[in-house]
């Protein structure tokens, strides 16, 4: 190579290449491929490294050159016709922008798209709870309806307590041998008709189902007129007798009444029984 960028002609004399600026361009480009094709064997037969390395890299120059236009021209279609993206693809591309913005899935319930079938199986009605029915307490051992009533408060009164089956048959046999189960007013007290009360007596301040009297300490009119006050007046004085439970019925009752007519309570013993009975259940 000369100084001036010119190429020296191998098979020539040294003198520059024979080119003038009037030459026509078709001897131009035809000069170029001459030059270009001498090139190529150029390389072989020059021992010169300078120009090993021109011919070497124009060839190369020349192939990648090929080798690009040759990818443009196939890359396009190529890419113009890549295949749909795939159905997971879709599904994971829609799932990421609603995950980024925090989307939450609706909770409303969903809107039946139709009415039920005629053929669906009806629900299950729950049955009705059965109504607790009351025992009807029958009056027994010759009573009536009011002294059942009454003897029912008794046994009711000495439940609350805590009394022993035996101390409300004891209470019951009292009652009816000292009113016959009936709340008794007393004629010697008016205030005692002011209560109510089932009959009047003369037995001097004696009132109620056990004919306790006011004077002598029991309580009030009152509350001597009242079956229940009456009853645990009764069964508190009974329960302070010592070994009351295994007294025998009359001995219990006249250790608690101080009656001029102590053996009269036994009389009443087995009728005072069915009645707690029937009360009981």
């Amino acid at each position: 190579m000369r100084n001036d960028g010119n190429l020296d002609d191998p098979n020539g004399s040294g003198r520059p290449a024979d080119r003038s600026d009037d030459t026509p361009s078709t001897n131009r480009l035809a000069a170029l491929r001459g030059l270009a094709r001498r090139t190529r064997f150029w390389a072989p037969m020059n021992p010169r490294p300078g120009r090993t390395k021109l011919a070497v890299a124009t060839g190369a120059a020349c192939c990648l050159g090929l080798v690009g236009v040759s990818q443009a021209g196939i890359g396009a279609p190529d890419r113009a016709a890549d295949p749909a993206p795939s159905a997971e693809v879709a599904e994971r591309a829609a799932v990421d922008p609603a995950s980024r913005a925090m989307a939450r899935p609706s909770t409303a319930p969903a809107t039946p798209s139709a009415a039920p079938s005629a053929t669906a199986s009806p629900k299950a009605t729950a049955k009705p709870k059965p109504k607790k029915t009351v025992r009807q307490i029958v009056p027994v051992a010759g009573l009536d309806r009011t002294q059942m009533n009454n003897a029912k408060k008794i046994v009711q009164a000495g439940k609350e307590m805590g009394m022993p089956r035996r101390a409300l048959v004891i209470a019951v046999a009292t009652a009816m041998q000292e009113s016959t189960l009936l709340n008794y007013a007393s004629g010697v007290l008016p205030e005692s008709q002011s209560y109510p009360h089932q009959a009047i007596g003369w037995d001097h301040d004696s009132v109620g189902l056990f004919q306790q009297r006011p004077s002598s300490g029991w309580g009030t009119v009152e509350q001597l007129m009242d079956p229940e006050y009456a009853t645990k007046a009764f069964l508190s004085a009974l329960a302070e007798i010592p070994g009351w439970k295994d007294l025998p019925l009359s001995v219990a009752a006249q250790a608690v009444q101080i009656s001029a007519f102590p053996d009269a309570y036994a009389q009443h013993e087995w009728r005072a029984g069915e009645v707690v009975a029937e009360i009981l259940g």
